[in-house]
């Protein structure tokens, strides 16, 4: 910081009972991601007969209105709404993809009908409604969930974070087989049922349900995480600069090459865990011969995998290895489990694929507290939202790439077993053995690049070129 500007005082911590009722969110996001990446894309492949590339690109708009991000995370930095800069922004966001949510399935529906029964003018139509559709919820994911990640900076010191981070990302996963076992229980009695007129009924009145209860639970996990701005409480001891705009933000970005580095680490990191996204539920379901509910339940496999992962290394494994050794190991994890994944479709044993999935999700909670951590690490505190927002665009931008070459990899199998240069006789396994193998390689290039981060000369870069930005500021 140069001479002459104002210290930063220190953060409020964030006691154990209130990390996890603000984690009560992230386990909203959990299970409503099981609902939109497991359940309606689920029905969108399977019951629906959608085009894999149709429903990988649907759900990848989600994320293609990524850049947003960084945009409400600085707007949230120098903006606040009812004197608050963050809780106002995550409120306003859940409202809005809460009813998003609701509205998804008849919209689906309805496409679903024009692809079977349409012309071509409708059908382009009803595809860029979908598309429309999960643009508009990638939108209101992006304005709650930005904010909320630089409350939690707000809110905890380094030395807090990995506790933090571990005990959030826990919740998340916790909402992630919450999510699941809701939905092995509330549609088991669509198991083997096909015919839309059925399905729909019962699936609105679920996505009713679970809006409602998304946005309760996220009034309470934030009622009282946020002081007002003009009075002393979290803006002031956050330390955060409400004066930087855009521009200057922009500046602070471009400032240090590990900016890039980490960012495209975070793209490779997150294609190698969610590549296979658009594709698993229905995996177990062509290869695997597993009902809805049952393939439901391999998130629910997943999740517990990662709760346990996720609290090994906040506890143990960063307190011992430290943050980027932590997500080394990690990656070294997530790669075997990719293989191990690969190879459970040539026997289609499906206690062997719950017993993978609860393996990759240990590999996928150690390499998300380490990448975690130091993403926190790597993110200045006086614009926290704007490098929340960088990050956030990095992970999203990835997700939206997995879910096109996901669906788009699945087509080209199937396309090629069909010509005879995939193998035929194993059915449909080729193909999905296509999507595994290549995030594999992902996985690999992923740890290659994280062999690039450099902590220290992030800090040094950027915090030079913020003492700039702030002189001048100041002058």
């Amino acid at each position: 910081m140069a001479e002459g500007l104002p210290s930063i005082p220190l953060r409020p911590s964030l006691s154990l009972p209130q990390t996890l009722r603000l984690g009560l969110f992230q386990a909203c996001l959990g299970c409503l991601a099981v609902i939109f990446a497991g359940l309606l894309n689920r029905v969108m492949l399977t019951e629906l007969g959608f085009p894999g590339l149709l429903v990988g690109t649907s759900l990848a708009f989600e994320q293609f209105v990524a850049p947003s991000r960084v945009l409400f995370g600085q707007i949230s930095d120098a903006h606040p709404l009812a004197r608050r800069h963050r809780v106002p922004y995550v409120l306003l966001g859940t409202a809005l993809f809460c009813g998003i949510a609701v509205i998804a399935v008849p919209i689906i529906f309805r496409v679903g009908q024009v692809l079977q029964q349409g012309s071509s003018g409708a059908i382009a139509l009803a595809v860029l409604a979908l598309g429309a559709l999960f643009a508009c919820y990638g939108l209101a994911i992006s304005l709650a969930t930005t904010p909320y990640l630089a409350l939690v900076i707000d809110r905890t010191s380094e030395e807090e974070r990995s506790r933090a981070v571990g005990v959030i990302w826990c919740m998340l996963t916790v909402g992630i087989v919450v999510g699941a076992i809701l939905i092995s229980l509330s549609l088991r009695s669509l198991d083997g049922i096909r015919d839309p007129r059925l399905l729909e009924p019962t699936l609105s009145a679920f996505m009713a349900k679970v809006a409602i209860g998304v946005m309760g639970l996220t009034v309470i996990a934030t009622w009282g995480m946020e002081s007002p701005a003009d009075s002393p409480g979290l803006s002031q001891e956050g330390g955060r600069e409400d004066g930087v705009t855009l521009r200057q933000a922009w500046t602070l970005i471009r400032s240090s090459s590990q900016v890039l580095i980490f960012f495209s680490f975070l793209i490779l990191f997150t294609l190698a865990l969610f590549l296979q996204d658009p594709v698993l539920e229905s995996y177990g379901a062509q290869v695997f011969g597993m009902p809805i509910a049952a393939t439901a339940q391999l998130n629910a496999f997943w999740g517990v995998g990662t709760l346990v992962g996720l609290l090994v290394a906040g506890l143990w494994i960063v307190p011992w290895l430290g943050k980027l050794a932590t997500a080394r190991l990690g990656c070294q994890l997530i790669a075997l489990s990719l293989l191990l994944l690969l190879l459970s479709g040539i026997t289609a044993n499906v206690p062997t694929l719950q017993l993978v999935m609860v393996l990759f999700g240990l590999a996928a909670g150690i390499g998300t507290n380490g990448a975690l951590c130091l993403m926190l690490d790597l993110t200045l505190p006086e614009v926290a939202g704007t490098f929340v927002g960088v990050w956030g665009l990095a992970q999203a931008l990835s997700r939206a790439v997995g879910k096109v070459i996901g669906g788009g990899l699945l087509d080209l199998g199937n396309l090629l077993s069909a010509s005879g240069l995939l193998p035929r006789s194993v059915g449909s396994y080729p193909a999905f053995a296509l999507v595994l193998g290549i995030e594999l390689l992902v996985a690999i290039a992923a740890l290659l690049m994280l062999q690039r981060v450099n902590v220290r000369q992030f800090r040094h870069d950027t915090g030079q070129s913020l003492a700039k930005v702030l002189t001048a500021e100041w002058s």
